[in-house]
Formats: C-alpha cells, structure tokens, sequence
C-alpha cells in the first residue's frame, strides 16, 4: 500500500502499510537520519518529530495518522551551508557527546523557540524535561538553547 506523506516541504509517496510507525518511513523509505530508534516507547525523545510544528514522537505515531500535516525533521530546519540557530548553537555550545539526543533536544528546543523567543533558563529546562540525554551535557544543551534565543533576538 502506498502512502502519502509531506515531510520537510516536500510530497513523498511511500510504500508502508498505515500502522507503520512514522520513524520508520523516515528513516527507512526516506533516508532521513535525524529521528533516531532510542526506547520505542515514545518515553526518551530520540525520534521526535514536529508534526504541523507540534513535537511528536514518530516511534509511536503511526504514518497513517499523518494524512496531510506536515512534519518537519532535523534535516528541514536548516541546511550544512545554512544551520538553523539551534543547529549552529550546539556545535558552537559542543552540546552533543555522543549525539544520540541531540535530534530530539533541538526538535523540542525549536518549538519552544518559536512559541517563546526569549525563555529563561527554567523554561528551557522544563521543555527539554522529557528528553533523555544519557551523557550529561544538559548543562551545554541548555546553554546552546539559550545561545540560539539570543542569536534570534538578533535577527
């Protein structure tokens, strides 16, 4: 069965059945990276996704529930030559150690963004509660938020 989806701005017609979770076809039918497998409980964050900018954990959403929203993945907020701000923010914050959070710390962070521009520390900690980070670089995750809100005060 073939089913459609717009990820990242762009059609896709993608052969899965539709209780195929969404992280799948992401990764498998679409080559798409970011969302990564971490509990496939919805519980860590690894895989979210922003589905019509609401974050969503795309282990558990199956594609058929997408119909025709939107979902955004770490590949459409910004490119290698054009970084979104939190993109370039966790470079320069060196936030990732091993990187496996990381896609859903800035899925999160970028909605939080976009519905406050300037969070305080307390509201940066409080989005990114339910995103689990095994490493220990919250305090450099939170900074690299942080970092991306002034950057965007700025432009």
């Amino acid at each position: 069965m073939a089913i459609s989806i717009k990820v990242n701005g762009k059609s896709h017609s993608v052969p899965a059945e539709p209780d195929t979770p969404l992280l799948y076809v992401l990764r498998n039918d679409l080559g798409l990276n970011g969302p990564k497998f971490g509990c496939g409980l919805g519980q860590c964050g690894a895989c979210t996704v922003l589905l019509n900018a609401e974050p969503t954990r795309s282990c558990v959403t199956p594609v058929g529930d997408v119909g025709n929203e939107e979902v955004t993945t770490l590949e459409g907020l910004g490119t290698i030559q054009k970084p979104h701000p939190l993109q370039k923010a966790f470079i320069d914050e060196q936030a990732a150690q091993c990187g496996y959070c990381a896609n859903g710390m800035i899925m999160m962070a970028a909605e939080l963004l976009k519905r406050q521009a300037q969070p305080s520390e307390q509201d940066v900690r409080a989005a990114l509660a339910n995103n689990l980070c095994r490493c220990g670089t919250h305090n450099r995750i939170v900074r690299a938020v942080l970092r991306a809100a002034q950057a965007n005060g700025r432009t």
